[in-house]
């Protein structure tokens, strides 16, 4: 049974004429003819009495038009309902994000700046790598990027030739991790030496992070000795890696932050190899909506 039949039924009952009826539900006479059919069928029951003129409702009939009335109305309500949702929806402001900044700085922030009933988070940017975030800005499939930023990312030509815009909202550093020896000291500590290489469980090639160490590294005054073990793209892999006890990884401050020695992990050196970053919230310079430029200016007051 379709919902079209029952409103057919409230037309020719309303009508009390097969052709009236068609003309106000937009066919041909032949056709709701058959429809109207179909619903006695589909009910058991004769619905119309077709011997009176004009016709008329049988008793089934008219217990069967009270329930039309209160389907027809409950499924305009519904749809109404369904219509406000997606426009609320639709009006988010959609943002792409890494795992490790929407599991660890996201949702506090969007919370402090006010943000958060205005932002829709698009899932899919979890799985993104690098370039692809902007990409994303670029074709429309997301508003804003939440990413860790930093001056020696491989795409900066891209980004500095002014089609984008960003805003810092804070300021962290990747430290270097280990699990602890039974002395308490870090198992891989940094920077290793030739002999002995420090396992690294390292960033995906393409990503934000990995350029940031590789540069951090190259300007050190003192060489490291690193035997790179796997790529990943996410920190939480990084750090469930190391805390297995494969070797060091550097991750984001917050991931470090529930006690001294980060749980299981400690040091695996000091603050000369911690790799400073920025998080920032990157737009086209084009905004796409009023709204984008609204949020945007406010959040570049909170933030100035």
């Amino acid at each position: 049974m379709e919902i079209r039949w029952l409103e057919d039924f409230m037309a020719l009952a309303r009508t009390r004429h097969f052709s009236r009826a068609a003309e106000l539900q937009h066919v041909s006479q032949p056709t709701f003819s058959r429809r109207i059919k179909l619903l006695e069928e589909a009910m058991g029951a004769t619905l119309i009495n077709r011997q009176t003129l004009p016709l008329s409702l049988t008793p089934a009939g008219e217990c069967f038009f009270e329930l039309c009335q209160r389907v027809t109305r409950d499924v305009r309500d519904v749809r109404s309902q369904i219509a406000d949702m997606e426009a609320e929806v639709s009006a988010r402001i959609s943002v792409g994000s890494t795992q490790g900044l929407f599991s660890h700085f996201y949702q506090r922030w969007a919370s402090e700046a006010g943000v958060e009933d205005r932002l829709q988070l698009n899932l899919k940017a979890t799985n993104w790598v690098g370039e692809q975030f902007l990409d994303a800005l670029d074709s429309g499939e997301c508003d804003l990027v939440l990413c860790y930023w930093h001056q020696d990312l491989p795409w900066r030509d891209r980004l500095a030739r002014g089609d984008y815009e960003s805003i810092i909202l804070a300021r962290e550093s990747l430290v270097p991790v280990s699990v602890a020896g039974s002395n308490g000291e870090p198992r891989f500590p940094l920077p290793g030496t030739a002999g002995q290489t420090v396992p690294l469980i390292a960033y995906h090639s393409r990503g934000f992070l990995q350029s940031a160490i590789e540069a951090h590294l190259a300007r050190s005054k003192e060489s490291v000795n690193l035997l790179p073990l796997n790529e990943n793209t996410q920190s939480a892999s990084i750090k469930a890696l190391v805390k297995q006890g494969f070797g060091m990884g550097w991750l984001p401050g917050r991931m470090t932050e529930k006690s001294e020695h980060f749980g299981s992990l400690t040091r695996a050196g000091d603050e000369r190899w911690d790799v400073p970053l920025e998080i920032r919230l990157i737009r086209r310079h084009e905004a796409r909506s009023d709204d984008l430029l609204t949020l945007w200016k406010k959040l570049e007051n909170q933030h100035a």
